[in-house]
């Protein structure tokens, strides 16, 4: 054999046992540090700082409807840890046979930092803590949904990126350019070789969890956008956010390749995506009303500037000597030009006498959380639109994700 021969069949060899790619996506060799015995989980950092970004969000768009400053971190209070819980009763309902199944360990089900978190459970969770907080604070829930809406998809990119240090929920085998290289790992750590180098799986895959986390910041944009341009209200901005996550989260999770259960030989998440985009559908379509605004109760307020400023015009300085800043009672729910005169005027509009038509108090089941109950589209003559007036009353107070 010749030396050209014997170089072909070497460069050959090699390139079957170790094959060259001209691009390829690098994946963390490490998820979890360790300062001193407290471990610290990127999957748990990029979730906080996605919570973070959210909060934010919603602060801001929560301000520019008339709610106090600050109130987001009430209703994080009630809606983050009630979404954990969500999102592991889902996952722990959707996978029994992890912990209830043969070889399972059922006290495993308190094992979150083991992951096993379903965005679908998270959502509903938090949902229930955020309805529970925006009474305690006498804001209409659909007032807080909306405000939350391009913010939830922003968070759920973020913490998406948990999964690429975990180098978890990839798809089938590719060969294109942004195809990921993933670890063998085991306890947050990527496994060695005798030469000390961390083991890579064979072959590229399909970064899903990439995927997912750029089509939700679309789903951001287009809800910030779409929200800003149709002045969306009644929770409709909420549904629109709920239709873009579904839509993008039935075709991705039909290429992830991860273990999960199915029906009909398709995925369960592609059954529940499909199912909830149908319901915020229908409710984009069924509910109409303008954009609810509010003004706050029992608080002084004062002459507000420029109608453009995006900050809530309440004055919380004022208090009395080492007393804290007054907080709203509760808020009443008016049309957007009201609000505009309450901002350049300090003048707020007159309260709605108790029984006329086009009022209700909040919680009341007849008024919709803190908006009254349609009684037609059209406005009449001298009254505020649909739900306009309405004053609300006080209240007191595995896979990481599947």
């Amino acid at each position: 054999m010749t030396f050209q021969g014997v170089t072909a069949v070497a460069f050959a060899s090699v390139s079957l046992a170790s094959p060259m790619y001209l691009a390829a996506i690098p994946s963390p060799s490490t998820a979890v540090w360790h300062l001193g015995p407290i471990p610290l989980r990127a999957y748990a950092l990029c979730i906080l700082a996605g919570i973070v970004v959210a909060c934010w969000v919603t602060e801001r768009r929560l301000r520019q409807r008339g709610v106090a400053p600050g109130a987001v971190l009430d209703i994080a209070l009630w809606a983050v840890p009630a979404g954990i819980i969500g999102a592991r009763i889902y996952h722990v309902i959707t996978s029994p046979e992890k912990y209830f199944g043969i070889g399972g360990d059922p006290i495993k089900v308190f094992f979150i930092h083991e992951g096993g978190l379903g965005i679908w459970g998270a959502v509903a969770g938090g949902a229930v803590g955020a309805w529970f907080a925006a009474r305690q604070l006498g804001i209409p829930f659909v007032v807080v949904a909306d405000a939350l809406a391009p913010g939830l998809p922003l968070a759920q990119a973020i913490g998406r990126l948990g999964n690429w240090f975990n180098n978890e929920l990839v798809g089938g085998r590719t060969d294109l350019p942004w195809g990921l290289e993933i670890h063998r790992m085991v306890g947050g750590q990527a496994v060695l070789d005798e030469a000390g180098r961390p083991i890579l799986e064979e072959g590229l895959y399909h970064p899903t969890f990439a995927y997912e986390a750029l089509w939700n910041v679309g789903v951001a944009a287009l809800v910030f956008f779409l929200d800003r341009k149709l002045r969306l209200g009644r929770g409709r901005a909420f549904a629109l956010y709920v239709m873009g996550y579904t839509a993008g989260r039935f075709w991705i999770e039909m290429m992830r390749t991860d273990e999960a259960n199915t029906i009909l030989g398709v995925r369960l998440n592609v059954w529940t995506a499909a199912l909830v985009f149908l319901g915020a559908l229908l409710y984009f379509l069924r509910v109409r009303g303008p954009r609810e605004y509010l003004i706050p109760i029992g608080v002084p307020t004062a002459t507000a500037p420029e109608a453009t400023s995006d900050v809530s015009q309440l004055d919380l300085s004022a208090r009395r000597a080492g007393a804290e800043p007054a907080a709203p009672e509760g808020y009443r729910v008016v049309s957007e030009e009201q609000f505009r005169h309450w901002r350049s005027t300090g003048e707020a509009p007159p309260e709605a006498v108790a029984g006329d038509a086009g009022t209700g108090i909040a919680g009341d089941p007849a008024s919709r959380d803190g908006v009254a109950a349609d009684s037609g589209d059209a406005e009449p003559a001298g009254e505020l639109a649909d739900g306009d007036a309405v004053e609300s009353s006080p209240g007191r107070p595995a896979d990481r994700d599947s």
